[in-house]
Parts: C-alpha cells; structure tokens; sequence
C-alpha cells in the first residue's frame, strides 16, 4: 500500500515532526563531526609523535570519543550543539513541510502520487530550505571559518565572535543581501539533493510496504532506507557542491556574473584536474550525511505517527 493513499495530515505536523528529527540529527551529529575534525590537542599530539619517533594508532570514530570523553568528560561530546540546532532544526522543519506542501498542491482527489511529483516536491522542498535557512547560514558559517585569530592571545578578538554577533556584523556592514551572496548555486545543490533524497526513500519505501503488505513500516527500516537515500542526495550533487565552494573561497571579479564564475571554474577543474576532481571529498561528505539522514527519517516518522495518534485520541473524545 503507497503511503502517498493517506489522508493528509496539517501541515503543522509535518513541521514539528522535522523540527524534532533536527534536533535528533543535531545531538547525533555533533560528535561525528568531532571525529572528522580531530580530536582535541591532535596537534599537540603529533608532535610529540614525531619527537619521540613513536607511530600511533589512526583515529576512528570510537577512539576520538572515548578520548573526548576522558579529557573533557562526557558533555564535551556536544560542544557547539547550539550553533547546529539553530541551523539544523528549522532547516528540517522547513524542508518536511514545504516538501508535504509541494506534495498538496499536485494531488488530485482519487489519484496517486507519482514518483514524478515527489521529486518535483523534493526540488521545491530543497530550493524552499536554501531561500530560508540554506544560503545564510552557509555564508555566516564560511565567514566563522574563514577568519583567523590566535585562540592563545586574549588580545586578539575576532571580528565575529560568534554565529549571532556575525550576522549583525554582516548585516550592518554589508547589507541584508550579503546574507544571500550564492543562493542560486546553493538553492541548486539543495534542490537536487532534497529532490533524489525524497524520491529515493519514497521508492523505497512504498516497495517494502507493498512487498510486506502493511501500512507503516517499523523504525529500523526507516532508518536503513533513511541511510540509503541520504547517501544518494550527495552523489547526485557533488559536481555542483565542488564548483560552489570554489567560487565562495575565490575572489569576485568586476564584472563577470555569477553564471559566467560557475562556467569558467567548471571549465579551469575539468582542464585542469578531470571530471574526477568535481567528487573529490566526496566520501567523507557521504559519511556525513548518510546517518545523519538514517536518524531524521527514522525520528520524522515516528514522531508524525505519535502526533496523528494523539490527534486522533483528541478527536474521539470530543
């Protein structure tokens, strides 16, 4: 049975239940990317590596985190949480809702919804997330990144002190727009992402409850196929993600649109590197995402059903 035959549920729920699932991703993600960013005093450690000429172990997921752990004890694994709720949270309570929306306004009374229209919705969905939360949230983010200043030296302030103080700065400095600086290229990222990450997983999905004939699906399935799709969304768009984040570490140039950068770096990686160059990261970026979506379309469905069962229990005692 297709999940698309279900009676519509408000879209407050969708937005919730993505709120929620953010959140989730957000407590599971931020010790991941402690791994993938280094263990505190890593430097510290591969220097004395080097001076005592002793090899070490190379880090993986579970080493890092109990290292974290001893050092700096157990909330150390959340460092940063507040900066990644503030960007994950809306950003999948946005992306749930507007893709349910999307969803709303293709369907016709008595018909089902093709996987033609979910990716449509999947693309509305991710161009929707890039316009409201996307684009500045990448730009403060590569701006956090970007500027340098000694941690060691309490004299040495940095311009932006934190995600809130640099969209003020930004804003004041620079403009409102300069907060939407690449939004074309991102909310084009964002839209094939989203549009082969929902049409994937809603392939999916409709395939094992119609091979299992059941209505809903138990959560470790979600969670599989939540993995798969997610891993999906970065292959489809690696290409345009590597040109993206070319063009935001290079200088503007006087002059030349946005479409003439995108089509003359292309151009520089392909002559220059292969087409091989435009997945380069690629891997890591998959080991990024591919969880982090297994626990939001698990968490994203779970909680949409306990809110349909409570609105339902409401309803019956009314």
């Amino acid at each position: 049975m297709s999940s698309t035959t279900k009676q519509p549920v408000p879209l407050s729920v969708h937005l919730v239940a993505g709120g929620v699932a953010g959140l989730s991703e957000a407590l599971s993600s931020i010790s991941r990317s402690r791994k993938f960013a280094g263990s505190p005093g890593a430097g510290k450690n591969i220097a004395s590596a080097a001076a005592n000429a002793a090899p070490q172990k190379p880090d993986n997921f579970i080493r890092v985190g109990a290292g974290i752990f001893k050092k700096e004890g157990g909330l150390a694994l959340y460092k940063g949480l507040g900066a990644v709720i503030i960007g994950i949270v809306p950003k999948m309570a946005i992306r749930f809702s507007s893709f349910e929306f999307y969803k709303s306004i293709q369907t016709k009374e008595g018909q089902k919804l093709g996987m033609g229209a979910i990716f449509m919705a999947g693309l509305g969905a991710g161009i929707t997330e890039a316009v409201m939360v996307v684009t500045p949230t990448d730009v403060i983010k590569i701006r956090l990144q970007a500027q340098r200043h000694s941690l060691s030296d309490p004299l040495d302030v940095p311009k932006y002190r934190n995600a809130a103080h640099a969209a003020y700065t930004i804003i004041r400095e620079e403009g409102f727009g300069a907060l939407y600086k690449g939004v074309t290229l991102t909310a084009l990222r964002q839209a094939t992402n989203q549009a082969t990450n929902f049409t994937i997983y809603h392939l999916i999905k409709n395939k094992m409850m119609s091979i299992q004939n059941v209505d809903e699906l138990p959560s470790y399935q979600h969670m599989i196929i939540g993995g798969i799709s997610g891993a999906m969304g970065p292959l489809s768009n690696a290409p345009i993600d590597t040109v993206k984040t070319r063009i935001q570490k290079s200088k503007a140039e006087p002059g030349v649109s946005g479409f003439t950068r995108f089509v003359n770096i292309s151009k520089g990686i392909i002559k220059n590197e292969g087409y091989a160059a435009f997945y380069k990261g690629i891997t890591p970026r998959v080991l990024r995402v591919a969880p982090g979506q297994s626990v939001t379309f698990m968490v994203y469905e779970k909680v949409k059903n306990w809110i349909e069962i409570l609105n339902d229990k409401s309803a019956a005692y009314l």
